[in-house]
């Protein structure tokens, strides 16, 4: 059975985009691994990532309703449906680019107050109870005196990210031809990805990260296959999405038309029985 994206994120089908936001802002924070070292909790941390990138997303969370995870991750067809053949996505693998891309931080914890520890005793704002902080910030505070100035600096609004979100470069597309004979009977194909990626003190360097591409039987050319975020990582940026598109590659006798082959034979008059 695939993924059930709604079940991941604790949402009923029928959940608006704030919903989504709202659930991926709790759980993420709940699952962070920097906070929560719990042995779940980096696969529940990248989960809920994967569930949020596809259900804020129209065109995924559309395909993914009517075919499930295995018609969106495959562009083929599912219990006699089918998808339009130009579309499939798999999951980048980073949930902390997708974390840092909605906070506009990749440590939202020091971010939310920007203030000294000995203000708050470790028991203040516990993130891993079922209060939703985020829909009441002021929530448990009770009569503690000091805080008001601190807290009047700050914006909290449960619809939106805490920051504004960082630019995202264009996608950077490859076109990847495939013969017939592997558009038949389907394939895999491991494409190397060469990017520059930032180290901890600043500096940048090149980085090659190999990927695999499961191409299913009947492919049409022209069909898209995506790995967000992982282009060059550039401070102030979000990395550009990799889109292979897949092309097909000419043929010795064979040319494709649509669904169908066309063979071209060149015959003799005596081979056509005309003298």
């Amino acid at each position: 059975m695939g993924k059930d994206y709604y079940k991941t994120l604790g949402i009923p089908k029928t959940a608006t985009d704030d919903e989504v936001k709202k659930a991926y802002r709790k759980l993420a924070l709940r699952y962070h691994p920097d906070k929560n070292k719990a042995a779940n909790a980096e696969e529940k941390f990248k989960e809920v990532a994967e569930a949020y990138e596809v259900l804020t997303d129209k065109n995924k969370r559309e395909i993914y309703d009517k075919y499930g995870e295995e018609g969106l991750k495959s562009g083929g067809v599912r219990n006699g449906g089918n998808t339009n053949g130009t579309f499939t996505y798999q999951f980048h693998g980073d949930p902390r680019a997708t974390f840092e891309q909605f906070f506009g931080s990749s440590n939202p914890f020091a971010s939310f107050f920007d203030m000294s520890d000995n203000l708050f005793d470790k028991n203040v704002f516990d993130l891993d109870t079922e209060h939703d902080f985020f829909a009441s910030p002021f929530a448990g505070l009770g009569p503690r005196q000091g805080l008001g100035g601190a807290f009047r600096s700050h914006s909290f609004n449960v619809h939106t990210p805490f920051k504004k979100e960082k630019p995202q470069d264009p996608p950077v597309e490859h076109d990847l031809y495939v013969m017939l004979e592997e558009i038949y009977h389907g394939c895999v194909k491991k494409m190397k990805i060469s990017r520059r990626v930032q180290l901890p003190d600043g500096t940048s360097k090149k980085e090659d990260k190999y990927v695999s591409i499961s191409i299913k039987p009947g492919w049409k050319s022209g069909t898209k296959v995506t790995f967000q975020k992982e282009g060059d990582q550039i401070p102030g940026r979000i990395p550009a999405d990799i889109v292979f598109i897949i092309r097909d590659k000419p043929h010795a006798m064979f040319k494709r038309e649509g669904s169908d082959l066309r063979y071209t034979a060149r015959l003799t008059l005596k081979q056509q029985g005309k003298e």
